[in-house]
Parts: C-alpha cells; sequence; structure tokens
C-alpha cells in the first residue's frame, strides 16, 4: 500500500494491513536467516539498551532527548541511542569477540521513502579482524536476503541490481574523479587537514552550486549527494571505501594513505545500505574527534551532545577490531521490491 495522501486509510485498517502482510512475513524470514547465519559462524546476539547519556557524537545526527528521575527527583538528561555502536564498543573492552545486535534505533529530524524515526539497525563487530572481512559480510547478506525473499534482483525506484554478483570496490577518491572530475584528494594534507578552498574551487570549475559559507564537509556532501551515490550500486552492488580521514570520526587512518580512514559504504540501487569501519581505538584522538564534530553542530544547529567519559574509557582497553551497521529495513525494502521504508515496518511511527 502506498498511498501517502492525507485521507489514505491507516497501516492498521485490515484490507491495509492485509495488503502489507506478505512483505512483513518476509522480513521476519529475512531477520530469521541472518540470526541462523551469524550463530553459524559464532556471533553471539546482544541486546544494548536504548537509553544512553550520549546518543552519538556526529555533527548531523539528531537525537530524541529525555530525562531520568531518580527516586530523591533529580533529574539526569538521557537520549535514544542513534546506533547501538558505544554499548557494543564497551562489549567488545568488556571480552565479547564476535556480537551482534538487530534492533531498534533512533533518529531525530529524519522521514523520507528511506528515513524513519525509528528503524530497526543490524550492527556487527569482528576482534582481531580486518574490516575488509566486513565486506564479504555485507556480500553475503545480499544473497541471503534477495534467496529469502525469492528475488532475483534487488530494486528501487527504476534501479536494480544483482544481489548474487561480486560488489564492485571503488574509492572514494576514484569515485569523485569518476562522476564528477574532481581531484578529491588534491584538497586533503597528508595528515587529514582538508582544504576548504581548493575544494570550493573544484566545485566551481565542476559547474555544482557553491554558498560563501560552505565548509569543505559541505562540499564534499553536495559531491556525494549530488553526483555519486545516485549512480552507485547500479547492475551490482557497491563497495565505497577510503573515506577521507574527515569523514571518518570513528574510524583508524589506513595504512596505504594516512589521507584516508577504513571507512566503507555498501550501496544498492543507489541507496546507502551499511557504512563500516576499521575501528578507532585510541581515546585521546576520539574525544578530538567528538570535539570537532559538537562544534560544528553547534555553529549548524545551535546545539551539542556530552560526551560518553565510560565509552572514551572503554577504548583505551578495546581490542583492535571491524564493525558495521547496516540498515536492515532497507535491506528488506530491496529485497522485496517496497517503494518506501514504511511498507516493511509492522508498526509505523504515526505521522505528525
Amino acid at each position: 500500500m502506498n498511498d501517502t495522501s492525507p485521507d489514505a486509510s491507516p497501516w492498521w485498517t485490515p484490507h491495509v494491513h492485509a495488503d502489507r502482510r506478505p512483505r512483513l512475513m518476509l522480513r521476519n524470514a529475512i531477520a530469521a536467516s541472518l540470526r541462523q547465519w551469524f550463530a553459524a559462524h559464532d556471533f553471539v546476539e546482544v541486546e544494548t539498551a536504548a537509553l544512553q547519556v550520549s546518543p552519538g557524537n556526529e555533527a548531523h545526527l539528531a537525537a530524541f532527548a529525555t530525562q531520568a528521575i531518580g527516586p530523591d527527583g533529580t533529574r539526569s538528561p538521557l537520549y535514544l541511542h542513534t546506533s547501538p555502536e558505544f554499548a557494543c564498543k564497551k562489549l567488545l573492552a568488556a571480552g565479547e569477540q564476535r556480537i551482534f545486535s538487530l534492533g531498534p534505533v533512533y533518529r531525530n529530524r529524519e522521514r523520507g521513502p528511506l528515513h524513519h524515526p525509528e528503524f530497526t539497525m543490524l550492527e556487527w563487530y569482528r576482534v582481531g579482524e580486518a574490516y575488509e572481512s566486513l565486506m564479504q559480510d555485507c556480500a553475503a547478506f545480499l544473497t541471503l536476503a534477495a534467496t529469502r525473499a525469492g528475488a532475483t534482483r534487488l530494486s528501487f525506484r527504476g534501479r536494480d541490481c544483482d544481489p548474487f554478483a561480486e560488489p564492485e570496490r571503488l574509492t572514494v577518491a576514484d569515485a569523485f574523479t569518476h562522476y564528477s572530475g574532481i581531484d578529491l584528494l588534491a584538497t586533503v594534507a597528508a595528515d587529514g587537514a582538508t582544504d576548504r578552498d581548493a575544494l570550493y574551487a573544484a566545485l566551481v570549475r565542476a559547474g555544482l552550486r557553491t554558498a560563501p559559507d560552505d565548509s569543505w564537509a559541505d562540499l564534499f556532501s553536495r559531491v556525494m549527494v549530488e553526483k555519486v551515490e545516485p549512480l552507485l550500486g547500479q547492475s551490482r552492488a557497491t563497495i565505497l571505501c577510503e573515506y577521507p580521514l574527515a569523514e571518518a570520526a570513528l574510524a583508524r587512518p589506513s595504512s596505504r594513505d594516512p589521507r584516508v580512514a577504513e571507512r566503507f559504504e555498501l550501496y544498492c540501487c543507489g541507496v546507502e545500505l551499511a557504512n563500516g569501519f576499521g575501528e578507532l581505538t585510541e581515546p585521546d584522538e576520539q574525544r578530538r574527534r567528538f570535539i570537532i564534530e559538537m562544534d560544528e553542530k553547534e555553529r549548524i544547529y545551535g546545539e551539542r551532545y556530552p560526551l560518553d567519559e565510560d565509552f572514551l574509557a572503554a577504548l583505551a582497553i578495546m581490542p583492535q577490531a571491524s564493525g558495521i551497521a547496516l540498515g536492515f529495513d532497507r535491506l528488506v525494502m530491496l529485497a522485496t521490491g517496497a517503494q518506501k521504508i514504511e511498507d516493511v515496518i509492522w508498526t509505523p511511527v504515526a505521522a505528525s
């Protein structure tokens, strides 16, 4: 049921539910198959608390805020987590080796065909393993989801992708060169520092819109959104890797090139499905990056989130690991041919 008009019948209307139910049952089947895969590969499923002292420290992530009221009436700020990442990494510090979480996360200011304020995230971690192992996991999950849904192709709004083909691997720098003609790494110094003016000039030469107050990150995002992302994951999945260090706040630098980080994203049909890292485990460097992100958040949105000091302390004893978050609802969408995320969510949040 794809009717989004104001007088559309609500999702709980029997005839609407009957129309939605086949995809929802496939959602359950895909979740069950993923759990079976993780069990067969010695992963432990974990349940992380949704209430956290910090929802994450990325500039453009907006959280839902609340308060905890103690027995004596004292109030403490808490947030619904935007990801189980901080809690999962604490579990790695505690000694877990292979873990996964499949559960709800919450993001404010997000609603549309690919976004919902409450959605299901699949997140998993491998201690002592390179982040390339996560790329192999992603390829396996595309095949698993398509097989379970009885699909030969993944599709979204006129684009399709072969879930059984080996994903292409493309660096962000190569994608910028190929799709926009911009030499991205010419605007990044050896220590990862960025040159805003150089990237601004490159966008002007490429005929892309700019604004005088655009930051380097703003310009980077504009090229990604307008020139790169829509063309990824066509015919076969794309693994977009080696993001500039400034665009990878939780990832460690690449040993191959210190200007870039061990970060990749998985794309199918022009849709971002997953975001993976070789995890940063240096608490001082992580604190520095978080502060930069929160300064940017305050500049743009006039607010900032606290740092989770327990998380930073846990990083000091956390082993080397790779970790990734995958939008489970989006995976189900592509496998079932749904046109919007609410088509594969059992009980969508009421629209305001």
